[in-house]
């Protein structure tokens, strides 16, 4: 009797505990996988119900002609102004819709100096102008020591006129619908240096796929339609240097490269 009255506090203690589910006389080893009963009755899945096909989405422009269109734009545009305006007027890509500003460019339109970057960040889509923000006053720093300055001899812009959201990293589709109004703006604005800041805009320019730390600080003939070749750096961006600043270093000796070509170039 003792020993049921403690097998009954046992099993009431277990039942305050939460284990109110019945358990086999014997041990299973749960980790090994067993054999299917062969009497074990199999569940038949009966057959689907036949799904209507939803309505097929409606197919946009081939990225050929919205290349086209872009092209056609661009290159009936005779001037700055008038590409401007071209640009703004495109709907051929995305980013436009969830962008606040076109951002075409800033500075001396005659200045010898053009500086590409890769796309406008959120304080160049709020005010509308390119490199407005952190990265931008450490270029305008950078810039100033060896005398150049966007409002007198510098000209800034960037692959992109819109910015991706989130400051993303832009696609290749969206990069080569805008290649058309880049190639138009440098034949335009006809630089006699042109800095690619960054790894996309050397690499969009350039067509190349070796990286930015590879191609830094070589000079590279631009071959611009319309205007022929253009010397050409590639260069860290800013905002990179923001994040690495020990390679600021490297920058400075591309700065002076910068202005050893300006000097020779007047």
């Amino acid at each position: 009797m003792q020993d049921r009255a403690a097998l009954l506090r046992l099993l009431e203690w277990q039942t305050a505990m939460g284990a109110d589910d019945a358990v086999l006389n014997a041990p299973r080893d749960r980790m090994r996988t067993e054999a299917k009963s062969a009497e074990r009755p199999r569940r038949v899945t009966p057959p689907a119900a036949p799904v209507t096909q939803a309505p097929a989405p409606v197919a946009t422009a081939p990225q050929s002609a919205m290349l086209a269109g872009a092209k056609e734009l661009a290159d009936a545009a005779t001037d700055l102004p008038a590409l401007r305006a071209a640009v703004e007027s495109f709907d051929g890509c995305s980013l436009r819709r969830t962008a606040t500003h076109t951002v075409f460019a800033d500075g001396n339109p005659e200045a010898p100096l053009m500086l590409i970057g890769e796309a406008p960040g959120a304080d160049e889509d709020r005010i509308g102008l390119p490199f407005v923000g952190r990265s931008g006053q450490l270029l305008d720093r950078m810039l100033a020591t060896i005398g150049v300055r966007r409002s007198e001899n510098a000209y800034i812009t960037n692959i992109l006129f819109w910015r991706p959201p989130g400051n993303r990293k832009p696609t290749p589709e969206e990069t080569a619908i805008c290649l058309p109004f880049v190639w138009r703006h440098i034949a335009l604005k006809r630089p006699k240096i042109v800095v690619l800041c960054g790894g996309t805009a050397t690499a969009a320019l350039l067509n190349r796929s070796d990286g930015i730390t590879r191609l830094r600080g070589r000079w590279f003939d631009l071959l611009i339609p319309d205007l022929g070749s253009v010397p050409a750096l590639a260069t860290y961006h800013p905002s990179f240097l923001l994040r690495a600043p020990a390679h600021k270093s490297e920058s400075w000796h591309d700065l002076l490269a910068i202005q050893n070509r300006l000097n020779s170039a007047q």
